[in-house]
Order: structure tokens, then sequence, then C-alpha cells
């Protein structure tokens, strides 16, 4: 009888410690916290509740009926409220407000669906700095929205036993898919049904993130541990382009090569204009100085001229004035 209950008290150790280790999101403690929640499926919701683990004892904080509304126990009236059920059933994402130390600890969001049934998250709140500081040894990859393929090719032999994909953001880390490939099942509470392999024998793995954007982009991390106890650590840093961003730069380049080709034509038909206008003074034949002036005088006399001619004294001057006739007397 004591062999049994000794027994009973290890497998409660063990499931406490499976408890504490087996989390859906980890979220770094800050005076103003949010833990997201987000049911991926369709299914109509019938009630939604988040819970703290206190000791061994399960706390009722907040509870969502579509119907009779939003309660807030007490210890946490003015301290929790929801964040986006106004606006998305399926968002049960709580936010705090002016968090402390006594908030650290493992909380839990309960939806209640039908057909599904229950559907639970596990959300662990840490003493933590950025997740994100100690990350190292990266490889970068960008792509466009849409679907994005994560792959990961096995380095070593041997027989692998689970598969863990991991997006770490610098307030929070969310397992993305647990694969337990000895059972070939596969766990993940993330806000997008993530698409992977889960199968024996795998020599690689791959995740696929549906309608990416650019808030998807962050660091990405597999962890492989093989029967032998051996881990092996794979971490990228995805970068998702903005597509709204990108057409607006392309509009802008667009509209700065047109102006440039703009500027470029102005320029090519002036020096053309130029040019012809050069060609043309200079096929415009060169007359004499001489007949030049010649025409000059001829054509145009000043009232005033400055060169009088000079008239010897003893020579004659003759007059000319006009003749004007008679006129004949009149008879009376």
């Amino acid at each position: 009888m004591d062999h049994f209950a000794f027994l009973l008290a290890i497998l409660q150790v063990y499931k406490a410690l499976c408890e504490e280790t087996l989390w859906d999101t980890m979220v770094s403690l800050a005076e103003n916290m949010t833990l997201e929640c987000v049911y991926p499926f369709m299914d109509n919701l019938t009630q939604a509740e988040w819970i703290k683990i206190v000791g061994k004892q399960e706390q009722s904080m907040a509870v969502f009926h579509p119907t009779l509304g939003v309660v807030i126990q007490k210890p946490y009236e003015n301290k929790v409220h929801f964040l986006n059920s106004a606006m998305a059933l399926h968002d049960m994402t709580l936010s705090f407000n002016n968090a402390s130390e006594a908030d650290v600890g493992t909380y839990y969001c309960l939806f209640l669906t039908f057909p599904q049934g229950s559907w639970q998250k596990t959300i662990q709140v840490v003493q933590s700095d950025s997740f994100e500081t100690q990350l190292r040894d990266y490889s970068n990859v960008v792509s466009s929205p849409g679907h994005v393929t994560l792959t990961y090719v096995f380095q070593m032999n041997g027989t692998v036993q689970q598969v863990t994909w991991e997006r770490i953001q610098p307030h929070q880390i969310d397992l993305l898919m647990r694969c337990n490939l000895s059972r070939g099942t596969s766990w993940s509470r993330y806000r997008k049904q993530i698409v992977t392999n889960c199968t024996q024998g795998l020599r690689s793995t791959f995740i696929i993130i549906p309608n990416a954007t650019a808030s998807d982009s962050g660091f990405y991390r597999c962890n492989v541990t093989f029967s032998t106890g051996q881990n092996e650590t794979f971490l990228r840093r995805l970068t998702i382009t903005d597509e709204k961003a990108s057409n607006q730069d392309a509009i802008a380049v667009a509209g700065g090569t047109v102006s440039f080709l703009f500027v470029i034509l102005i320029v090519t038909i002036t020096v053309i204009f130029y040019m012809r206008r050069r060609r043309r003074q200079k096929n415009v034949p060169v007359k004499n100085s001489s007949d030049t002036q010649n025409k000059g005088a001829n054509n145009y006399r000043s009232p005033i001229s400055t060169h009088q001619p000079v008239y010897d004294a003893n020579e004659d001057i003759y007059v000319n004035y006009p003749t004007f006739a008679r006129r004949p007397k009149p008879r009376y």
C-alpha cells in the first residue's frame, strides 16, 4: 500500500514537471502585458474563460459569453480586460494593467465550442529580459506575403524523437508546432493553422505559415531531439516585405524614372534646336563690307550731315528754285 502511494506521488510530481515545461506561449513580465489567445478554427463559440494556476488550484479570472457578456472576477476587476472580444469572438486576448511580480505564473484560456468541444492554451509568464538578446548564428530569409515555407534538414544521423518549431519575439515565444515522431502526433495552439510533416523516419522538417504578412516577420527556431538524447537547433530570421510599401516604392521609382526621361527629352530637344540654328546661320552668305556700306549710304540719309561739303569763296553758287506761273491781271 505504501509502495502504491509512493508511486502515485511520483506520478503527480512528474505530471507537475510536465505541466511546467509544456507551455504554448512564454511571455516576459511587463507592466502592461497581453496574453494572446486566438482560437484558429471556425466553430461556434459557446464560452471562453481565463484561469490562473495558484499553487495546486485553479483561479477563475474572467469569463466571456457571446450573449450574456463579460464577467471579471473581483481580484482582477481593475487589472485585466478582454482586448479584442468586441471585434472578434475567437480572439480572447487578455490585457493587463499595472502587472507586478505577483502576476508571474501559469495561465490558460479555455474555449468551449460547438461542435469541436473544449480547446485550451497554456501561457507561462516569466521574469526575463528580451528573448531575442541571446540569439546568435542565424540565417536570413526574405519572402513576399503569402504562404511561407521554412525547411530544415537534419545534420546528425539517428532516430529523431521530437521536433519543435518556435517563433521568438522580444516579449514572447510561441510554440508553433510540437511533433512527436515516435507517436506520429503533433500539437499546436498557435493563432494560425501551421502545416507540418510529422511521420517516422524523417530526415528533414518543414512548416508552412499560411497567409503570412509583415507582422509574421521575426526569428523562427527549430529544435530536434534524437533518441540518443542529442539535440540540434536551427535558427532563421524571416523578413516578409510589406506589399503596400513595395508598391509605393515601385510607384516612386517609376515616377522618378519618368521625370528623369522627361528632363533628358527636354535637354535633347533644346540641343537639337540650337544645333539647327547654328547650322542655318553658317549657311547664310556673307556680303562685302563695302557693298553693305554703299547700300546703307544709298538707303539712308541723315537730315543733319556731319560732313558738309567745302565750297570755294570765288566759285559761283547756283540755287535751284521753282518757277511759278504768273496769273493774268483781271480786266474791268
